[in-house]
């Protein structure tokens, strides 16, 4: 299945549902960040996804980064909340969210890195070169304000 993001697109679909979500920036021992390439977009961007019934949000990014990218992560903070209602992702069976993403920061503690079936590639990218990598408005916003060391979790 695809997916298109739209941000501040006023052709953007009228969503339909409305997901509650999790990501996480996991870190390694050199300050680099876990991205993967996602196979519906060709975009980079953070292990995250959708909250299940019996999930907690930081569970739900732990479970998350485990099916994504095999590795087992401990939350150790919060970089924010995003709810921005300008960001749309249409999705080719139909489905246009909003999502309601916490981002929390985590560290590796078990696992090995491997491929799921949502991922063309898995790499810990230093933060200078994230820059130069395709990646949505809205994932760059969470790595903005997690390499800028917030005193406070972005509310937004």
């Amino acid at each position: 299945m695809s997916r298109t993001e739209f941000y501040d697109d006023p052709d953007a679909p009228e969503p339909n549902s409305l997901v509650v979500a999790a990501s996480a920036v996991v870190t390694d021992e050199h300050g680099r960040i876990l991205l993967q390439r996602r196979t519906d977009n060709d975009l980079w961007a953070l292990p995250g996804g959708g909250m299940e019934m019996t999930d907690s949000l930081p569970g739900t990014a732990v479970r998350e980064t485990k099916e994504e990218t095999g590795l087992d992560v401990k939350i150790t903070g919060l970089v924010g909340t995003y709810t921005d209602p300008r960001h749309v992702i249409a999705y080719s069976d139909g489905e246009v969210r909003r999502q309601f993403n916490v981002c929390f920061t985590a560290r590796v503690v078990g696992g090995e890195l491997a491929m799921s079936n949502e991922s063309k590639e898995l790499r810990f990218v230093a933060p200078e070169d994230i820059e130069a990598l395709p990646v949505h408005h809205t994932q760059r916003l969470r790595l903005t304000h997690f390499l800028e060391q917030r005193a406070a979790p972005y509310l937004g």
